[in-house]
């Protein structure tokens, strides 16, 4: 398989926990956005960003949604934050079957952040505007990729036809082709 590097711009929302301050703004202006129609209701568990907290001790983390994945994780770590544990799910961004965090509540689809893709399009996403305590940062930058170039019908058959026949027999068929090809064309130009 050929690999062909391109350049790809990721956008992200860095996240500084030592900011934020809990009030769930993020959330709130998220579940709004994405309502239908946009800003008619609100209701935080639509949110694609949610702030796990622990307000005892002043602990706020924003998690927004990631990818969802059908298989349920197998890592059960521990996490020790300022004396509490913690599971490693807190803190996952992926929507999955062993939890509800990240799924539309009436209909069980999992959500992802969509950097409030909209049209027109807004500068930053609104989870980023409207942090007051700047806990949230917008970032887009390019990144040089590997990709795998994927191969059309033709180059997956004649590959095949190759490995069973051999690619000389190959190109010597191809070259009869285009030659009986080239024939015909000019016979036909003749009798025009």
């Amino acid at each position: 398989m050929k690999v062909e590097k391109k350049r790809k711009i990721i956008k992200t929302i860095k996240i500084d926990v030592d900011k934020c301050n809990g009030c769930r703004a993020c959330e709130l202006i998220c579940s709004a956005f994405h309502a239908a129609p946009k800003y008619s209701s609100n209701n935080p568990a639509r949110a694609r960003i949610r702030v796990i907290h622990d307000p005892l001790r002043d602990i706020y983390v924003p998690v927004y949604a990631g990818e969802y994945s059908a298989a349920e994780c197998t890592a059960r770590d521990k996490y020790t934050i300022d004396g509490k544990e913690y599971d490693e799910c807190a803190f996952c961004r992926a929507s999955c079957p062993s939890r509800d965090v990240f799924k539309e509540p009436d209909s069980g689809l999992p959500l992802k952040c969509d950097m409030c893709e909209s049209d027109p399009s807004l500068e930053k996403p609104m989870c980023v505007q409207w942090c007051l305590a700047d806990a949230l940062s917008y970032e887009v930058r390019e990144e040089e990729i590997e990709e795998e170039v994927s191969r059309d019908e033709m180059e997956t058959g004649l590959e095949s036809l190759a490995n069973k026949y051999g690619l000389d027999k190959i190109m010597d068929t191809v070259a009869r082709m285009s030659m009986s090809k080239k024939g015909q064309n000019s016979k036909k130009k003749e009798e025009d």
